[in-house]
């Protein structure tokens, strides 16, 4: 890795990354400030829910920004086939799994240092996912994953029936 490459030390987040991504790929925004103030530190827009096609990517570009990684914790509920561990470029990366609602990742770097990834669901229109990620990665955020994507209308699902009206 090149010198101007160096993962930031400290548990800080890299100031300002921006790479472009291929058409078809998974999504990943992490916070461009160096505080960690907000709820989150970023978002990723996977593109499905088989968690062996997708986790891989995410670990080799968070590993290529803020160092490598030693643990990812995941809603056993929400991803298909989900393993206990996996290789990713030549790294054991262990798979924790709980049942705490899939609107978030746990990524552990080193022994201690979490962050905090806000998951928009694979459905997720592009203008709603956009936004998630956007609020996701204000610096300072207050708001939960859970209500980021409310807000954003990133959460529902598009081919799901509407709820009856009440009214």
């Amino acid at each position: 890795m090149a010198e101007s490459e160096t993962p930031p030390a400290g548990g800080l987040l890299p100031s300002g990354v921006h790479t472009a991504m291929r058409p078809g790929t998974a999504l990943l925004r992490l916070e461009t400030t160096e505080s960690r103030t907000g709820v989150l530190d970023g978002a990723w827009w996977p593109r499905s829910r088989h968690i062996l096609a997708e986790l891989p990517a995410l670990v080799s570009a968070l590993t290529r920004h803020i160092g490598p990684i030693t643990r990812v914790g995941l809603d056993r509920e929400a991803w298909e086939e989900l393993p206990t561990r996996l290789v990713v470029d030549d790294r054991v990366v262990r798979i924790d799994s709980y049942p705490v609602g899939d609107d978030t990742v746990l990524i552990t770097r080193g022994d201690q240092d979490y962050f905090s990834l806000l998951v928009v669901p694979p459905h997720a229109t592009p203008e709603a996912a956009r936004a998630a990620m956007a609020q996701a990665v204000l610096p300072g955020n207050a708001a939960g994953a859970e209500q980021i994507l409310i807000d954003t209308g990133a959460g529902r699902d598009p081919s799901a029936p509407s709820a009856p009206s009440t009214t």
